[in-house]
């Protein structure tokens, strides 16, 4: 079966927001084992709208459109979708009461133009929204579907695999075919460096399929395997792994789809360790991953964002001299901070970087991208130096993701 995606608004038309809706959706539609045959992104316009629709449907059997499903004026891809094929629109009460009703449990101001939410094409089925006030919807054309669902990308994750794929199994019956996949995160390597070590993987004839997506500081690889039985998909989708373990063993932190802080997570919580963190050229960004998981209060103390020397200094107990003699960008201020924030919280380990993240601040001897990152427990501190090449925000997010890396390490290997 043949797949076109539709993403509307002028957000994604002027640059404004990045239009990650569409690889979402090919994503999945391809671990279902149908084809995305064409896909297209257009602003909030009647005209374009009909004419770019009526045009993916002469490729595809099915067209999933995204966006354009709120209140405010420039949402019109209900009445634009109805009026390319001549359908008068009908309000849906029961939708209509539904969201009434979650203004009334977050004690939200009604005002009338909400009920636009609840217009629909005539003879289109609903799809609920677990998530938002702004349900979708399935139109039949001919022997072809139309697919609409809002674009807030959090809606969409739910509403694709829970409200669209079904009702594709449902109207496109396909011969059973199982399909197994595996996520792969890396860090460390390049997208090109990843590639290179797995060129002599023939992920053909082991029935899998393989992609990369790089996810800045990470690189991802996802595997599919299918077959028309579950064990040879399972057997296929372990061999590939295997092929893939052997050569990247040493930057692969997760099989599947756990996050860098989760695995710290459930780390530090199994041991019952507890951490404090000292930032200087991450501002918070490590804190902030930390507990980005839910209870993490359980193991992080505190964060510190020390960022002057004066900081340092009278917050974390960095000596003065150490900064006049090495610099606030070293191997002894960051060992003394991760070993000040330690102290100062009481807690297991102490987590610290320093660095230059530019454009600003290099010098010949510590250029921009010089970090520094260091883990401090009760009996030994460890500091690594590092030479990044990005702008501001992705050394930050490098190094950020680098400290991470060390406390994971330290944690598996303790």
């Amino acid at each position: 079966m043949k797949i076109g995606i539709l993403t509307i608004g002028n957000e994604l038309m002027n640059g404004r927001t990045a239009d990650t809706n569409s690889s979402f959706i090919a994503r999945e539609i391809n671990l279902q084992g149908w084809q995305v045959e064409i896909m297209m992104s257009v602003g909030d316009d009647f005209a374009t709208i009909k004419s770019r629709l009526h045009y993916l449907l002469t490729f595809a059997d099915a067209v999933i459109c995204t966006g354009g499903l709120g209140p405010t004026a420039d949402d019109i891809t209900t009445a634009a979708i109805a009026q390319a094929f001549d359908l008068p629109l009908y309000t849906d009460q029961a939708v209509l009461q539904g969201i009434k009703d979650k203004f009334t449990k977050y004690n939200l101001r009604w005002v009338e133009n909400n009920a636009k939410q609840a217009l629909f094409p005539q003879g289109a089925e609903v799809i609920a929204n677990p998530v938002g006030t702004a349900a979708g919807f399935v139109l039949p054309v001919a022997d072809k579907l139309v697919f609409v669902i809002p674009g807030v990308p959090s809606e969409t994750h739910r509403m694709l695999p829970e409200g669209v794929i079904p009702i594709l199994h449902r109207h496109f019956p396909q011969p059973v075919e199982h399909a197994i996949k595996q996520t792969i995160k890396t860090f460390g390597l390049s997208e090109a460096a990843v590639d290179e070590r797995l060129a002599e993987v023939n992920f053909n004839t082991l029935g899998v399929s393989v992609g990369f997506y790089p996810v800045f500081p990470e690189n991802h690889l996802v595997l599919i395997a299918r077959s028309d039985s579950r064990e040879k998909a399972q057997k296929n989708l372990q061999k590939a792994q295997d092929e893939v373990t052997a050569r990247l063993h040493d930057c692969i932190f997760s099989y599947g789809e756990q996050t860098l802080e989760e695995i710290i997570a459930a780390a530090l919580t199994e041991k019952k360790l507890t951490i404090a963190v000292a930032e200087s050229c991450t501002g918070g960004l490590i804190a902030n991953r930390l507990t980005d998981v839910s209870g993490s209060s359980i193991y992080f103390e505190r964060g510190l964002t020390t960022y002057s020397n004066a900081a340092k200094i009278s917050m974390l107990g960095v000596p003065a001299e150490i900064i006049e003699k090495h610099g606030a960008v070293s191997e002894e201020t960051a060992r003394l901070m991760a070993e000040g924030v330690r102290k100062l919280a009481g807690t297991s380990l102490g987590l610290s970087s320093t660095g230059i993240a530019g454009p600003t601040g290099g010098t010949k001897e510590k250029p921009v991208g010089t970090v520094y990152v260091a883990l401090a427990d009760v009996n030994q501190t460890v500091c690594r130096h590092h030479a990044f090449r990005w702008d501001r925000k992705r050394n930050k997010q490098v190094s950020t993701e680098t400290a991470l890396m060390m406390l994971k390490n330290y944690l598996q290997e303790k």
